[in-house]
Protein backbone atom coordinates (compact mmCIF):
# COMPACT_ATOMS: atom_id res chain seq x y z
CA UNK A 1 0.00 0.00 0.00
CA UNK A 2 2.71 2.25 1.13
CA UNK A 3 4.08 1.62 -2.74
CA UNK A 4 1.72 2.40 -3.94
CA UNK A 5 0.72 5.72 -2.49
CA UNK A 6 4.52 6.82 -3.42
CA UNK A 7 4.11 5.47 -6.78
CA UNK A 8 1.06 7.70 -7.27
CA UNK A 9 2.53 10.76 -5.50
CA UNK A 10 5.51 10.34 -7.72
CA UNK A 11 3.61 10.51 -11.31
CA UNK A 12 1.35 13.16 -9.87
CA UNK A 13 4.65 14.90 -9.14
CA UNK A 14 6.25 14.17 -12.68
CA UNK A 15 2.89 15.20 -14.40
CA UNK A 16 2.74 18.18 -12.68
CA UNK A 17 6.08 19.35 -13.69
CA UNK A 18 5.10 19.43 -17.15
CA UNK A 19 5.14 22.25 -19.52
CA UNK A 20 1.67 23.37 -19.95
CA UNK A 21 2.26 25.60 -22.74
CA UNK A 22 2.95 24.07 -26.02
CA UNK A 23 6.00 24.99 -27.54
CA UNK A 24 6.44 27.73 -30.44
CA UNK A 25 6.24 26.73 -33.80
CA UNK A 26 9.12 27.33 -35.98
CA UNK A 27 8.50 30.59 -37.63
CA UNK A 28 8.83 30.53 -41.83
CA UNK A 29 7.11 31.68 -44.89
CA UNK A 30 5.29 28.91 -44.97
CA UNK A 31 4.34 28.81 -41.48
CA UNK A 32 3.13 31.96 -41.15
CA UNK A 33 1.21 31.35 -44.94
CA UNK A 34 -2.52 32.13 -44.91
CA UNK A 35 -5.23 34.53 -43.54
CA UNK A 36 -4.88 35.84 -40.07
CA UNK A 37 -7.94 37.27 -38.17
CA UNK A 38 -6.97 40.11 -35.26
CA UNK A 39 -8.12 39.13 -32.27
CA UNK A 40 -6.88 41.76 -29.63
CA UNK A 41 -4.29 44.50 -30.05
CA UNK A 42 -2.70 47.43 -27.95
CA UNK A 43 -0.73 50.16 -28.26
CA UNK A 44 1.70 51.60 -25.44
CA UNK A 45 2.86 55.32 -26.03
CA UNK A 46 4.74 56.11 -22.98
CA UNK A 47 3.90 55.08 -20.20
CA UNK A 48 -0.14 54.75 -21.46
CA UNK A 49 -1.03 51.78 -22.91
CA UNK A 50 -4.69 51.32 -24.67
CA UNK A 51 -6.93 48.54 -25.64
CA UNK A 52 -7.25 49.08 -29.31
CA UNK A 53 -9.21 46.13 -30.19
CA UNK A 54 -11.04 44.25 -30.36
CA UNK A 55 -13.95 47.03 -31.47
CA UNK A 56 -17.62 46.46 -31.61
CA UNK A 57 -19.09 46.50 -34.81
CA UNK A 58 -15.18 46.38 -37.15
CA UNK A 59 -13.33 43.13 -38.29
CA UNK A 60 -9.92 43.00 -39.53
CA UNK A 61 -7.73 40.29 -41.08
CA UNK A 62 -4.27 40.03 -42.26
CA UNK A 63 -2.71 38.17 -44.97
CA UNK A 64 0.95 36.83 -45.27
CA UNK A 65 2.27 35.13 -48.79
CA UNK A 66 5.81 34.16 -49.45
CA UNK A 67 6.88 37.58 -49.42
CA UNK A 68 4.13 39.91 -49.39
CA UNK A 69 1.15 40.94 -46.33
CA UNK A 70 -1.78 42.72 -46.64
CA UNK A 71 -3.71 44.01 -43.87
CA UNK A 72 -7.77 45.01 -43.66
CA UNK A 73 -10.08 46.48 -41.12
CA UNK A 74 -13.52 47.27 -41.70
CA UNK A 75 -16.68 48.39 -40.14
CA UNK A 76 -19.17 45.58 -40.34
CA UNK A 77 -22.12 47.94 -41.24
CA UNK A 78 -20.82 48.48 -44.30
CA UNK A 79 -20.00 52.25 -44.09
CA UNK A 80 -23.17 52.58 -42.95
CA UNK A 81 -22.19 54.42 -39.73
CA UNK A 82 -22.04 57.88 -38.72
CA UNK A 83 -17.89 57.24 -38.43
CA UNK A 84 -17.11 54.59 -41.73
CA UNK A 85 -13.82 52.28 -40.85
CA UNK A 86 -11.73 50.99 -43.80
CA UNK A 87 -8.01 50.82 -43.33
CA UNK A 88 -5.92 48.76 -45.66
CA UNK A 89 -2.09 48.65 -46.12
CA UNK A 90 0.42 45.97 -47.96
CA UNK A 91 3.67 45.62 -48.96
CA UNK A 92 7.15 43.24 -48.61
CA UNK A 93 8.12 41.52 -45.26
CA UNK A 94 11.45 39.21 -44.12
CA UNK A 95 11.69 36.83 -41.15
CA UNK A 96 14.52 35.68 -40.23
CA UNK A 97 13.80 33.41 -37.31
CA UNK A 98 11.41 35.46 -34.67
CA UNK A 99 12.94 38.69 -36.56
CA UNK A 100 10.04 40.36 -38.92
CA UNK A 101 10.12 43.09 -40.65
CA UNK A 102 7.68 44.99 -42.93
CA UNK A 103 8.03 47.40 -45.43
CA UNK A 104 4.70 49.61 -45.84
CA UNK A 105 4.54 50.10 -49.90
CA UNK A 106 0.79 51.30 -49.71
CA UNK A 107 -1.62 51.93 -47.31
CA UNK A 108 -4.66 54.53 -47.06
CA UNK A 109 -2.91 56.75 -44.56
CA UNK A 110 -0.37 57.55 -47.28
CA UNK A 111 2.20 59.25 -44.85
CA UNK A 112 2.73 55.92 -43.43
CA UNK A 113 4.09 54.57 -47.33
CA UNK A 114 7.44 53.36 -47.88
CA UNK A 115 8.39 53.07 -43.93
CA UNK A 116 10.06 49.86 -42.44
CA UNK A 117 9.00 48.47 -39.46
CA UNK A 118 10.40 46.06 -37.29
CA UNK A 119 8.58 43.32 -35.18
CA UNK A 120 9.17 39.67 -33.44
CA UNK A 121 6.70 36.85 -33.89
CA UNK A 122 5.76 34.55 -31.81
CA UNK A 123 3.77 31.68 -33.51
CA UNK A 124 2.04 28.83 -31.05
CA UNK A 125 -0.50 26.48 -32.79
CA UNK A 126 -2.90 28.78 -34.60
CA UNK A 127 -1.79 31.71 -32.67
CA UNK A 128 0.72 34.76 -33.82
CA UNK A 129 1.56 37.75 -31.67
CA UNK A 130 3.12 40.88 -33.84
CA UNK A 131 5.74 42.98 -31.12
CA UNK A 132 7.62 46.00 -31.73
CA UNK A 133 7.53 49.75 -32.32
CA UNK A 134 6.29 51.83 -34.46
CA UNK A 135 8.00 54.87 -34.88
CA UNK A 136 7.67 57.61 -37.51
CA UNK A 137 9.54 60.74 -36.98
CA UNK A 138 7.93 62.93 -38.63
CA UNK A 139 4.41 62.23 -37.70
CA UNK A 140 5.21 61.91 -34.08
CA UNK A 141 3.96 58.57 -34.04
CA UNK A 142 6.48 56.20 -31.29
CA UNK A 143 4.74 53.45 -29.96
CA UNK A 144 4.76 49.80 -29.22
CA UNK A 145 1.91 47.29 -30.51
CA UNK A 146 1.23 44.01 -29.88
CA UNK A 147 -1.35 42.61 -31.79
CA UNK A 148 -2.71 38.78 -32.00
CA UNK A 149 -3.70 37.00 -34.83
CA UNK A 150 -5.35 33.56 -35.29
CA UNK A 151 -5.70 31.69 -37.84
CA UNK A 152 -8.28 31.76 -40.15
CA UNK A 153 -9.59 27.82 -41.77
Amino acid sequence: MKFQFLLLAGLTSLAACTDKNPPSTALTNQSIAGTWKLVSSKVTRGAKTEITYPVKGQEMIKLFNGTHFAFFKHDLAKGAVPVPVYDAGAGTFSLKGDQYQEHLEYCNYRNWENRDFKFTLTLKNDTITQKGIEKIDSLNINQEIVEIYTKIK
